[in-house]
């Protein structure tokens, strides 16, 4: 008996199979001349998804999207188990990865996403934090009355919340000369920009450790934040002492409107999460920790644009603009601008589309 000419539907050429291949590949030309098909029409469907998005998709063939990935899913599954060709095993695992990337993978590009995330994903994602930001909110304000009482009744924790370097002139007993000089403006901008990049680098770790201390049910990231506004408020403490308060919170509130606002914002996602793992209500602690997660994560990325923000705002207009009335203008136009965009900008959600 002469052996059978076997022609792969992946190239032209022909090969002549050994008699003792020949049952495997009469096998694997059977399985794929039954379901050859409808692969080719999943492979159309995506290689249309691919050029053109879903405006380029029948209906009749969206609704068949779902089915013709689970029968491409499940003719590799066959392939695998019972050895069939290497031609129609890598032919279906590319095929399936690449349908699973239009059914289940991300449906738009970066920018697209940034869009949808600055026109309203991040507010959103904040207003869904409300109670966790007034609790954390609460603790802050908490933490700054904390820290006044503290030094108002012994100096010595002034040095154990705000450790002074040598040369420090913010320390108990600087006269009021000596504090103002810390608040006078530079000359130029000579040598700032790194000076932002230092101060975006230590905003962003108190943010991050606020937020990832959340998974011990927000407790850490609680504690966090009393023990930074406790820093705020012995320095309130300070300059008041010497009459100078307001013109410490105006130089203050050109950045820190933005900063505090982004601490903020960090200590209440990490307690979001904490708060789920605490009380996961009827889903299970894992799927409600993981929920909250994602919710936080939105936040945390745009945290980390307020933390930019505030590098450059602190590096920039506080160390260049000089007046407290200029300053606490720069300050309030910010804090404007942040709670404008969190609880009064509400687009509509964008419809949701897709061939899952």
């Amino acid at each position: 008996m002469k052996a059978p000419i076997i022609s792969s539907w992946f190239g032209r050429g022909t090969v002549a199979a050994p008699p003792d291949i020949e049952s495997a590949a009469l096998r694997s030309d059977r399985f794929r001349l039954e379901r050859e098909g409808e692969w080719r029409r999943l492979e159309d469907i995506i290689a249309r998804m691919e050029r053109g998005g879903m405006r380029r998709i029948a209906d009749e063939d969206l609704m068949a999207l779902p089915a013709l990935y689970r029968t491409a899913t499940s003719s590799l599954s066959v392939a695998r188990e019972t050895s069939l060709d290497a031609a129609t095993l890598s032919y279906l695992e590319a095929l399936v990865q690449r349908a699973w990337f239009q059914v289940y993978g991300p449906r738009m590009g970066f920018v697209r996403w940034l869009r949808g995330f600055l026109l309203g994903g991040w507010s959103r994602a904040v207003r869904a934090l409300w109670l966790d930001i007034c609790i954390a909110l609460f603790v802050m304000v908490a933490g700054t009355i904390v820290g006044w009482l503290l030094v108002a009744q012994d100096e010595a924790w002034y040095y154990r919340l705000f450790p002074a370097s040598p040369g420090e002139a913010r320390v108990p007993g600087a006269s009021r000369e000596q504090l103002l000089e810390v608040l006078a403006t530079e000359e130029n901008a000579s040598g700032l920009s790194a000076f932002a990049a230092q101060l975006f680098s230590n905003n962003s770790a108190v943010c991050i450790l606020a937020f990832a201390l959340g998974f011990a049910f927000g407790i850490p990231s609680l504690l966090l934040l009393v023990h930074n506004m406790a820093l705020l408020g012995a320095l309130l403490w300070l300059y008041d002492g010497q009459g100078i308060m307001v013109e410490l919170a105006a130089w203050l509130s050109v950045h820190g409107t933005t900063e505090l606002f982004g601490i903020l914002l960090s200590g209440a996602a990490g307690l979001h999460i904490g708060r789920a793992m605490a009380f996961p209500g009827k889903l299970p602690v894992l799927d409600a920790a993981g929920a909250a997660g994602r919710r936080a994560a939105v936040v945390m990325v745009g945290v980390v644009i307020m933390m930019i923000v505030a590098a450059v705002l602190e590096a920039f207009p506080r160390q260049l603009v000089e007046g407290t009335q200029n300053r606490f203008m720069i300050g309030g136009t910010m804090l404007l601008f942040w709670l404008s965009y969190f609880f009064l900008y509400r687009p509509a959600p964008p419809a949701e589309s897709g061939a899952a």
